[in-house]
């Protein structure tokens, strides 16, 4: 494949004609243009407006881009702020739970106890000496597990 010619070889060629048609899209020929000719300024001001036209379209897209990068970045800064919020919520939540659980386990306890005739309570905490694991709290979830006596 020949290499693509300048404008400057095209006026350098010693043809002698200077209006040589080629089609459009390269790979053709093309026109030999005087740099003085109105066709010649017509083309090239056609071209600049286009390249002005495409930059500053290369511009606004970079703009575009920069903005949406600042607006979710600053959706992303409240969301992580939301995460902690619910988090911290998470941990009242669960303390609060924990804390009544504990005390509505104790208060049926002692509901049952009261409600026992004596002899059955002697056994029961006889059986509650001989299970050491009646309840074990999971450290990594802080639950309370209450196993069933066998």
């Amino acid at each position: 494949m020949p290499p693509k010619k300048t404008y400057e070889s095209y006026e350098s060629d010693s043809d002698g004609d200077s209006q040589q048609s080629q089609t459009r899209g390269g790979g053709g020929k093309r026109q030999k243009l005087d740099k003085n000719s109105d066709e010649y300024k017509k083309r090239r001001e056609r071209n600049n407006v286009a390249v002005r036209k495409s930059r500053e379209a290369s511009r606004q897209k970079a703009k575009d881009t920069m903005e949406k990068v600042a607006r979710l970045r600053e959706e992303n800064r409240a969301l992580e702020q939301k995460v902690t919020i619910l988090n911290k919520e998470l941990g009242v939540l669960r303390d609060l739970f924990l804390t009544h659980a504990s005390a509505t386990a104790a208060a049926q306890a002692a509901t049952v106890t009261k409600l026992l005739p004596k002899s059955e309570v002697e056994e029961d905490t006889a059986s509650k000496d001989s299970s050491e694991n009646s309840e074990t709290v999971i450290k990594d979830h802080k639950y309370f597990v209450t196993q069933k006596d066998a």
